[in-house]
This record gives structure tokens, C-alpha cells and sequence, in this order.
């Protein structure tokens, strides 16, 4: 019966997908130029942009939707710029490819030369890339009998950890120690193949050391370049299997798994995004580390980011 919830062929086409919507012809989001302004400026992929398959397009409902509502009750000449893009990676965020930024070749080009142009006014500087690089690894017909792939798995660690290196180096020379700069680790979206049952569920649970060493990956290449990572990996309970949630109309299931069920659309439109709940646990995860400096303060826009 939980297998017609979550259709297996639907599922594999969602998961390897990656984290990417429709394809993005968009422009950056940048509010007009005003010499009193601060910034939020907010780069990644399409979790950053707040994509949503039920309306098929990006909605005001990502973390950094949030995050600013929230950074800018302490900061009214706080400005938003949001600069996401769908199905972005950490290839396309240097080289471009897959959005259109003005005057700029990439997201990482344009928001370089935002940094540099704005230097001590960009207050905060939030980053989610990697995904897309690495979750067709996952999937069928990468690996045989559709197990995730090791190799594959390998090579596109060693693509992301250099990359992101690249990326946020670029950024903290071109921004200066001025931001607050946090980039964020994964929830696993492949999880939610523990619904078809049988030697799937040992499949799914595979899926989640994987998605361990993604987490490692990134938060090396971030510590290197001064960002801190936002552990989106444990408040998604990654690795907890003992536990077991009862989440309608799934039945009980383990934590790992329930939370891919309750804060994403996997179990029910079988698409790997957070839904507006998952946003908010991803921005409640980001805030302690935007607004604690350096030596552990909690900075004057520190709070809660409840909707």
C-alpha cells in the first residue's frame, strides 16, 4: 500500500532532478540604490530562490524569505538580494549557464562585483550550492540495480569541495570580513525511497551516509574561506532511523524519514524542494549563526524567525 503513495518512477525522476525547478531565464532581485542601505544578499540554488512544485515557480516562501523578515525588524534600512537560481550548481555558479545576471557572466561574478561595490554595507551573506552537483548519484541508472553510485559519488565531492572552495574564496576577498557569511549543508530528499518497502528502505538509509559526507564536504570548503555551515543535515534528523514518527497517511516511519515526509513535497508530489514548514526549520537553523559574532555574541538582530 505505501508503495502506490510514492510511485517509484516518479520518485527516481524527482530525486534526480536535483534541487531545480523550471528551467530560469531570471534576473537578480536588487532593490534601488540608496547610500543609507544595508544588505542581505542571498546566493544558491533553487532552495535559496524558494521554488514550489505546486505552484510550479519560486514563491517569498524560502529560508532567506524569512531570514530577512526577521533580520530587518532590528535593521529598517536593511535591504534584500536575492539572487538564487533554480537548479544552480557549483559548475553554473562559477561559470553560468543557467540564469541571466546583468552585466555579470555568472551568480558568483555578479554577486562578487555587488560585494566589492558595496563593501562595509553588506551585513549578511547566505549560500546553498552542492546538491545538484551530486544527487543524480543517488538514483537509478547511475548505479546498477539502483544503487547509488560510489564512484560517481566520489568524483562529484572532489567537484564540490573544490569548487565551493573556489566560491567562497572569491567571496570573502571580494566582500572583505564585513558579512556575517553562512552557507548550509542538506536534508536528503532520497530518503523517502524507505517508502516502497524491502531492500529500498536499506537503499534510503545508504542515501543518508552519502548525504553525511556531502555535509562534510561543504563544511570544509566553507571553514577554509571563513563561512560558517548551517547544520540543515541534523535538524532534518539525517541520521536518525531508531526513532519512529507517526506521520499520516505514511503510517510510522523512521525520524530520518518522517522528516522528509512532513518538511519537503517528496511523499506527497514526489519533489525533492522544502515546503514552506521545511523553510522555516531551514531559516531557524541559519539565524543563531547571523546573528552570533565571532566571539559567541548574539548581535542586535538576533531572534526568533517564527512566521
Amino acid at each position: 500500500m505505501l508503495s502506490r503513495l510514492l510511485p517509484v518512477a516518479v520518485a527516481v525522476a524527482a530525486v534526480s532532478i536535483g534541487f531545480a525547478g523550471a528551467p530560469a531565464v531570471a534576473a537578480p532581485t536588487v532593490p534601488p540604490e540608496n547610500p543609507t542601505d544595508t544588505y542581505y544578499v542571498s546566493m544558491g540554488d533553487s532552495l535559496a530562490a524558494g521554488y514550489q512544485p505546486n505552484t510550479k515557480k519560486d514563491e517569498p516562501v524560502s529560508y532567506s524569505d524569512l531570514l530577512y523578515k526577521t533580520l530587518k525588524e532590528s535593521d529598517p534600512n536593511l535591504q534584500f538580494v536575492r539572487i538564487g537560481c533554480d537548479g544552480e550548481t557549483t559548475v553554473s555558479m562559477i561559470n553560468g549557464g543557467k540564469c541571466v545576471y546583468p552585466d555579470a557572466s555568472s551568480q558568483l561574478d555578479f554577486a562578487t562585483k555587488f560585494l566589492a561595490a558595496h563593501q562595509g554595507r553588506v551585513k549578511y551573506l547566505t549560500l546553498t550550492v552542492g546538491a545538484n552537483d551530486i544527487y543524480h548519484c543517488l538514483t537509478a541508472g547511475s548505479g546498477s540495480a539502483g544503487l547509488p553510485d560510489v564512484g560517481c559519488i566520489a568524483q562529484s565531492l572532489g567537484t564540490i569541495g573544490t569548487n565551493l572552495g573556489k566560491i567562497t574564496g572569491e567571496l570573502h576577498k571580494a566582500g572583505g570580513k564585513d558579512p556575517h557569511y553562512v552557507g548550509m549543508n542538506y536534508y536528503d530528499p532520497a530518503l523517502a525511497s524507505w517508502l516502497k518497502g524491502g531492500t529500498s528502505q536499506v537503499v534510503a538509509q545508504g542515501t543518508a551516509a552519502a548525504n553525511n559526507l556531502l555535509a562534510a564536504t561543504i563544511t570544509t570548503a566553507n571553514s577554509a574561506n571563513g563561512f560558517k555551515t548551517a547544520d540543515v543535515l541534523n535538524a532534518f534528523s539525517n541520521n536518525d532511523v531508531l526513532t519512529t514518527v507517526d506521520v499520516p497517511p505514511f503510517g510510522t516511519l523512521p525520524r530520518n524519514v518522517a522528516r522528509i515526509c512532513e518538511w519537503t513535497w517528496m511523499c506527497s508530489l514526489a519533489d525533492i524542494h522544502a515546503n514552506p514548514v521545511g523553510h522555516q526549520v531551514i531559516a531557524d537553523t541559519f539565524l543563531p549563526l547571523l546573528t552570533t559574532n565571532a566571539a559567541g555574541t548574539v548581535t542586535k538582530s538576533g531572534g526568533s524567525s517564527g512566521s
